[in-house]
């Protein structure tokens, strides 16, 4: 983390003081006169007819630290910024749809993107100059920001109206591309289409897609798990297994604390740059959580039990929340406190240690570079070469003596590592993310039944429902009591898909009238009824220079292809059509997208597998609650060893007097208008029974699960 020197934190103070944000605290003492996104800032620049000198960037990451200590701390470079600029800060985890468009403005015109993004602005936020990370001085032919900035001074002082033409020209340009025009439904063509592009970009030596740097991607992972289950080919789950095979033994993961750092800057998942994002935990265990439920493999289940312990034990507050990431960076050095050398393992180990550094690759010259010198420094990254099991064979040990011997070891490190100095934690806490952190708990839960899971994924439930929804809307970021910034698509749809999965483990009503709910809100005020698809911002939001609909997805889906996956499940829950169309009116939009660039889209496509099928919904209802709890509980064992993904269940069994079956539950109504074929459905033979429908057809009622799983896996 960038943390300002005792000398700018007693001279300098700027508007971020007053913010919430980390990220924006962190600079709230540098010489810039930082000001956060808002009419202020637009006016003052109006006012003094200076361009606006935009940052963008978020707490944990690296070159955003680099960029302030070399030039935001810099009084020189904060006394140019100030005469020439108005400038703002903006953490894009906090205004996402900000950082979005102009991302795409950096893209647009540099060809790449990326934090720290540094975009140049009329004062009417128009772009006329965009690029990501610029060190203090001109170096190796690539400019410094003292000479961009004054490079910049000279067109706007001599030649302004250049600068506000290539503004308009830029934001035409942002405009015309983001126009689409609907297509047709996707045919089952897509899946080999899709699944022949990852084919192309895999790297079959050690998993993922592409060859230099390494980011783990769930959504491909589901997608290859999708099209082994529909196709049966063996190489699509050869893919998803090499891949996460790779990425366990490899120093993106961290094997004395657990959880995985963001991506790694080698083919090797070696080197990671290690900040901690709790997005990635989320959509990483739910990739392990399908790996188990598709082969049986019982290490992909413990991987996703060692990702919910460290997410439980370091990213949850005390009030329930999630908290959004943990930086790279501790004392002001990157990988610090993950960092090993030798001679302590041998210190702290003792006899064990020889095995331990073996193992791990744990050497004296050590593997890691010092990023200023780009030499070894003795310092390790833990990693394996491939599993305990492999290892076990080759030194002829009992596989259950060396896991308990690294089980102990790995104990006694990361107590000594609990006494170093921690990277800095954003605690902020995001409804977008803390959604999808509770829908991959609550499916931790259905899969190993450790209710821990399901409680914790029900705090952070019941804590953004009680601090971030208001007055049936959401807001986006919630930090030291404050909740603030209107709830955009990502918000509703990630949430939405937490409450739906905390449904499935709970089959508690209250979930899914709150799914309902907040679906209801998306479309009012985010759905285009005309051409199909959601906004990222409301209708009533902040005016920003475009109002777009996201189909790609990048570190995260994209919250249109979550929203039309909840709404192709809500549409079987509840037998109402008008979601479904909803669902394919979001398909059609992008369909043209889609076809373009697959690999951008495995999560729209991942639903389009649903739409297309085979996918089920089954509607249970029995005698009564015991009864019904009684086949939950079984249910869930069956299903928790099987690979059923485009499965969803929905129990009706009646509660106890008519009057507690027809009243509303925490104010809300229930969740939607019960069909005529719903109502026919009974209990039968004093059993529960289940009533199985296909995306084409129905089967007989059914009174045994094994009966149900039969025409499932049939």
């Amino acid at each position: 983390m960038s943390y300002p020197n005792r000398e700018s934190k007693n001279k300098y103070q700027n508007r971020l003081i007053e913010e919430k944000s980390p990220y924006l605290q962190q600079h709230a003492y540098n010489p810039v006169d930082w000001h956060p996104w808002g009419e202020e800032a637009f006016n003052k620049a109006k006012t003094e007819k200076k361009p606006i000198f935009l940052s963008i960037g978020y707490s944990t990451c690296h070159w955003c630290h680099v960029m302030a200590h070399e030039s935001f701390e810099d009084p020189e470079i904060g006394k140019l910024i100030n005469e020439v600029f108005v400038p703002i800060k903006v953490d894009r985890e906090e205004r996402p749809e900000i950082d979005n468009i102009y991302m795409n403005v950096c893209q647009m015109m540099t060809g790449s993107g990326g934090w720290p993004l540094t975009i140049i602005l009329t004062p009417e936020k128009k772009p006329f100059f965009a690029g990501t990370y610029f060190p203090r001085e001109s170096q190796y032919g690539r400019i410094g920001l003292k000479e961009l900035i004054k490079n910049i001074q000279v067109l706007w002082d001599k030649n302004p109206q250049e600068a506000i033409k290539s503004a308009d020209k830029a934001v035409a340009v942002l405009k015309q591309i983001s126009e689409n025009v609907p297509g047709e439904l996707l045919s089952e063509k897509i899946f080999d289409e899709t699944y022949q592009s990852l084919e192309e970009s895999f790297d079959y030596d050690y998993g993922g897609f592409g060859m230099i740097q390494k980011f783990p991607s769930p959504t491909n992972i589901f997608f290859l798990l999708r099209h082994w289950k529909r196709t049966l080919n063996p190489n699509s789950l050869n893919m998803a297994i090499i891949t996460l095979n790779n990425m366990y033994y490899g120093g993106i993961h961290d094997h004395i604390g657990f959880g995985f750092h963001r991506y790694t800057i080698d083919p090797h998942w070696l080197v990671p740059h290690f900040e901690k994002m709790l997005y990635d935990q989320a959509l990483i265990s739910m990739a392990y959580l399908e790996a188990f439920q598709a082969t049986g493999n019982i290490l992909y289940q413990n991987i996703a039990e060692e990702v919910f312990e460290y997410v439980i034990r370091d990213m949850q507050s005390p009030k329930g929340g999630f908290y959004s990431a943990e930086d790279a960076d501790s004392e002001g050095v990157e990988g610090k406190f993950y960092l090993w050398r030798k001679s302590e393992i041998d210190r702290l180990l003792g006899d064990d240690a020889p095995l331990i550094c073996e193992l791990f690759n744990i050497s004296t010259f050590g593997n890691f570079e010092e990023e200023s010198t780009g030499k070894q420094n003795e310092k390790n990254i833990i990693h394996l070469k491939n599993s305990l099991n492999d290892f076990a064979n080759t030194k002829g040990l009992e596989l259950d003596d060396l896991t308990k011997t690294v089980a102990q070891c790995r104990k006694k490190l990361f107590n000594h590592r609990k006494n170093r100095i921690h990277p800095q934690k954003d605690d902020k806490i995001l409804t977008d993310w803390n959604g999808l952190m509770i829908a991959a708990l609550a499916r931790g839960f259905n899969v190993m039944g450790n209710k821990k899971y399901l409680e914790s994924a029900q705090k952070a439930a019941d804590f953004v429902l009680n601090n971030l929804y208001r007055n049936g809307k959401l807001m986006h970021r919630y930090k030291d009591g404050e909740s603030v910034i209107d709830g955009n698509l990502d918000d509703y749809s990630f949430l939405i898909w937490g409450l739906m999965e905390l449904y499935s483990a709970t089959f508690e009503i209250k979930y899914l009238e709150y799914a309902f709910s907040l679906n209801k809100t998306l479309v009012n005020h985010f759905l285009d009824e005309e051409s199909g698809g959601f906004f990222f911002t409301s209708d009533d939001a902040e005016e920003i220079i475009l109002r777009k609909r996201e189909s790609y997805d990048s570190a995260i889906p994209s919250g249109n292809s979550v929203q039309m996956m909840n709404l192709l499940k809500m549409a079987h829950i509840s037998e109402d059509e008008s979601l479904k169309e909803m669902a394919l009116g979001i398909e059609r939009y992008f369909t043209e997208k889609i076809k373009r660039s697959p690999l951008a889209h495995t999560n729209m496509i991942n639903a389009i597998d649903f739409r297309l099928g085979p996918s089920y919904n089954a509607v249970v209802v029995c005698n009564d609650k015991n009864q019904s709890q009684m086949m939950h509980e079984k249910l869930r064992a069956d299903l928790s060893i099987r690979y059923i993904p485009n499965l969803t269940i929905m129990d009706i069994t009646p509660t106890e007097t008519e009057e507690e079956n027809s009243k509303e539950n925490d104010g809300l109504k229930l969740p939607f208008e019960v069909s005529e074929t719903l109502k026919l459905k009974k209990s039968l033979k004093n059993k529960c029974t289940f009533y199985l429908c296909t995306d084409k057809d129905c089967k007989p009622p059914l009174t045994e699960i094994k009966e149900l799983l039969k025409f499932i896996e049939q």
